[in-house]
């Protein structure tokens, strides 16, 4: 049957996809227009595959706080162009809603339909990330560009400090709250490179091993929030900052 450029705009206007891929999904399907939006869809599912290799660099940082919770979604795409579209904006903004209210897995499973149904429209990868953290000191920063955030909690409720402490994670990138909390496996290996270096520089053995621990220290310690020089006044280390307070958890994104 005579496919109709009515027709043709009507599902462009539908979907977003092109006119010649409309026009060719609804000769495909005789003209009937759900039957015209699901090869659509299965194409770009398909296009999506072969797409899989393609690095998704850009995307948007969501973080939204009720009450004792916070969450933080990552929303993942290949190009500044889709980070900034209304629609993809729109998915991380209700998964940020859906963690709170429903929980990180339900979130997930309602975002991808979304996520796929956007596809289709622009072609480009998308993936997401969902975080969600709990307790009486919570707080959230994102940066102004919205491709680095943070969520936080205190082990007591201070409302001004744990914005500080977010936003000082989202500027720092402390790997640990703590220096005792880097995994022996990550000094293990920095402790291997040390011992290298020292003996290419021909250190003397007697000396290497307390060289070996102020690196260890030192490297400790910058991995390590309460460790770090506070970003709004570097006379004072995180710890100090907190005084009686400390930081139970974190989760921390860029884009």
């Amino acid at each position: 049957m005579a496919i109709t450029a009515a027709q043709v705009n009507e599902l462009r206007q539908r979907t977003g996809v092109g006119m010649m891929a409309c026009k060719k999904a609804l000769e495909e399907a005789g003209g009937d227009e759900e039957k015209a939006v699901e090869i659509l869809r299965k194409k770009g599912a398909a296009k999506a595959a072969e797409k899989e290799d393609r690095s998704m660099k850009e995307g948007i940082i969501v973080t939204k706080v009720d009450s004792d919770k916070a969450a933080i979604v990552k929303l993942s795409c290949e190009t500044d162009f889709v980070a900034k579209n209304e629609e993809f904006q729109a998915i991380a903004d209700k998964a940020a809603e859906t963690v709170l209210a429903s929980g990180v897995d339900a979130a997930k499973a309602e975002a991808e339909p979304a996520m796929k149904e956007l596809f289709t429209k622009l072609g480009e990868n998308m993936a997401i990330e969902v975080d969600l953290i709990e307790g009486e000191g919570i707080a959230e920063y994102v940066h102004t560009n919205g491709k680095v955030g943070t969520i936080v909690n205190l082990k007591s409720k201070d409302a001004d400090k744990a914005r500080d402490i977010a936003m000082h994670i989202t500027a720092m990138n402390p790997e640990v709250i703590s220096p005792e909390d880097l995994p022996e496996d990550v000094v293990v290996k920095e402790r291997d490179i040390w011992a290298d270096q020292l003996k290419a520089e021909g250190k003397p053995e007697e000396i290497i091993g307390k060289i070996m621990e102020g690196k260890e220290k030192k490297f400790r310690e910058e991995a390590a929030l309460i460790k770090q020089s506070f970003v709004k006044d570097n006379e004072k280390t995180v710890e100090q900052y907190l005084e009686s307070n400390s930081v139970t958890s974190f989760v921390r994104k860029a884009v």
